[in-house]
Order: structure tokens, then sequence, then C-alpha cells
């Protein structure tokens, strides 16, 4: 603990960039890892999730990100379920020189109501590709829209935010009781975010099948300058397995999976993540990067278009390669925004680990070696 003056107390947490993994005494052939996630009743190629932001999926994206064998989560409060064809407007967001401008804009047009049956619609196109089909709502929307997710025949229902509570107070308006929420549901639930050990173990206690760690959007959204909130994600991650862990004899043997949602840019920053705990990440301005991106080489989350107080803001990525190139490569550049798989399965076998869950157990230390 730190003293902060007289009167606080503070505890030191650590970000991805401020540890490293250590190899251990063993290496392994790079064909005996085994990168799949399974979580409720689907399994999965490797344990990347797309985050539910407009720049970074569209029903095309979902479907492809499927196809290779992960899972993509669709913005079902985003343009594509306000406009018959949001393509114009994505390329106009993209379009726009100055940054201040791009907010004023975006504001306008996600003002748009949601329309209950352009849920179905996009989902439906996700279905009949044959890939498993997730979407999201923030936990003001839950209630309002659920009922049409749940009808569209989701396989996931991902209910995220900036910071998701399970006692959420309001004298405004009526909570949504997480508990109970899930409880009435017969669709597997994430949500999130969350930083702290003993908010996931509420979450966790609500039924969730999976929840996310981190504020998510690390790379556009400016939460820490706006509201002075902010984690750091080594940290975060660890307290969460933690809750993981203790839940899962508090429960009698129930696993709720954790999933990093934030920071995660680069390739390292997966491996890092999963070393500290986590089950699987979920990524945007990785995947932002890829030609097929619906952002035109800009990324964005929904916090940079609240109507009264943005938290995020549109920023320029750029495109780097396909969508199978950044994750499945062959990788180009040297920085670690392509192959994030390939360089997954290296960081495991380098440090003779060959299951995801046993990679969650390898020695990290601070600083860089």
């Amino acid at each position: 603990m730190y003293e902060i003056g007289r009167n606080k107390r503070a505890q030191q947490g650590f970000a991805f960039d401020d540890i490293a993994i250590v190899p251990s005494r063993r290496t392994r052939g790079q064909e005996e890892v085994n990168l799949t996630w399974r979580i409720d009743a689907l399994t999965f190629e490797f344990p990347i999730i797309a985050a539910p932001m407009d720049s970074v999926m569209s029903p095309a994206t979902a479907i492809a990100l499927g196809r290779l064998g992960g899972l993509g989560v669709l913005n079902l409060e985003g343009l594509w379920t306000r406009y018959d064809d949001p393509e114009p407007l994505l390329a106009e967001i993209a379009g726009i020189a100055d940054p201040a401008q791009a907010t004023k804009r975006m504001q306008e047009i996600y003002a748009e109501p949601i329309q209950p049956a352009l849920i179905a619609k996009r989902i439906s196109e996700i279905r009949e590709a044959g890939v498993p089909a997730a979407g999201s709502l923030s936990p003001q929307n839950t209630n309002e829209y659920a009922q049409a997710v749940v009808d569209s025949g989701v396989d996931f229902f991902v209910i995220r935010g900036t910071t998701v509570s399970a006692e959420h107070v309001s004298s405004a308006a009526e909570p949504l009781n997480l508990k109970q929420f899930i409880y009435d549901l017969d669709v597997p639930v994430i949500v999130g975010g969350c930083a702290t050990y003993q908010a996931a173990l509420h979450l966790m206690r609500t039924g969730a099948a999976g929840v996310l760690v981190g504020f998510g959007g690390g790379a556009a959204h400016t939460t820490r300058d706006v509201l002075g909130v902010a984690v750091p994600m080594a940290s975060a991650v660890s307290d969460v397995a933690a809750a993981r862990r203790d839940y899962l004899d508090e429960s009698g043997g129930r696993y709720v999976h954790v999933i990093a949602d934030g920071s995660v840019g680069r390739s390292g920053d997966i491996a890092k993540a999963i070393a500290c705990g986590a089950d699987a990440v979920m990524v945007g301005s990785p995947l932002a990067r890829a030609v097929e991106a619906p952002g035109h080489g800009f990324h964005w989350g929904a916090e940079a278009w609240h109507s009264d107080l943005p938290r995020g803001e549109r920023v320029e990525v750029g495109a780097v390669g396909t969508l199978e190139q950044i994750l499945l490569g062959p990788s180009t550049v040297p920085d670690g925004t392509m192959n994030l798989v390939g360089a997954l399965r290296r960081s495991m076998a380098t440090t003779g680990y060959t299951e995801v869950k046993e990679f969650q157990r390898v020695e990290v230390i601070v600083g860089t070696p």
C-alpha cells in the first residue's frame, strides 16, 4: 500500500506493459499447442472475441470471423440496428477531418432510434451463415430490447458497459436486475465490465457465463481523462481470476469465464492477459485495422457518441491486412498487430504450455527483462 498524503492509501496496480512472461525450463513444438476455447455449449478455434464496436463488427465481419473460428459480437445499439444501410454513414464518419466535428456528427447520427426489427434482421444474417451469433446491449437498454434480442436467436447475449455492477441504484429509472434477468433467460450471458475482485464476484453470482474485465475500447476511450476512472489491466484480470477461483468453490463447481476487455492492442497483450488468468480476450483496435473493417481505417466505441458526455474518440488506426491475416497470418509487420493467433501459439510453445488453461499458471515478472 502507498501513502498518498495523510488521508489516503492506495494499492499499486500493474498494466500489461508493466509485466512480462517468463520462459520455463521446457519448450514445446507449436504443433502441440491447443488454443480451442469452450464456453457454454460452443467451442471456438481460439480464445479471441471481436468487440461490439461499429468500427470493428458488421454482420459481414462477424460472419467472416466466425468462419475463421472466432466469435464476433455485433453492437445492437449501433448503426446496423438504426439504419437499413449504414455504409454511407460509416464512410462519412471516416471522412471527417476534424476530430471535434467527428464527435459532433456521430452524436447526430447515433440519435436515430434503435429498430427492433433490424436487431432480428442482423442476427438472422449471421445465423443463416452457419456461425455463432452474439449481440451486445448496454445495461441501460437491456430491459427495453432484450426480448427482441432473445427472439432473434442469439447464441450469446452480451451486456457491456463502461462499468457494470450487480447492484445499480437509481431513483430516476427502474434498474436492471441482472440476477433475475439472467435467471429468466435460456441464452448464456456475458456481462461487464468490472475491474475488482468484489464487483466480479457479484457479477458471477448473477449466473453469468462470462465476465468482462476492464472498460473496453482501450485505444479509443477517454474514460480516465473524463471521469478519472481506470484500473491497470494486469492487476484487474488477476483480481477477477481470483474471484473466479473463489466462486468456483462457493458455487460447488460452477466455472465463470474471465474475458479481458481493454488495453489488448497487440498480440503480446493477449498472451499477458491469459497469463494473468483470463480465459479469453475481447479485442477492438487490432481488428479495426482489417481492410474489411466497417470503420474504414478508423476506430471508435459507444462512448465516443454519448449524447451528453462523450468518453471516447474516433482514432485513426489505418489498415494493415485482411481479417484473416490479422488473426491467422502471415504477418508482414514486426509490431504484434498481425497473426494474433500465431503469436499466442508461439508464446505458449516458448514457455512450454499446450493448453490455454495451463498457460494461466505461467510465471510473470514485473518490468521488462
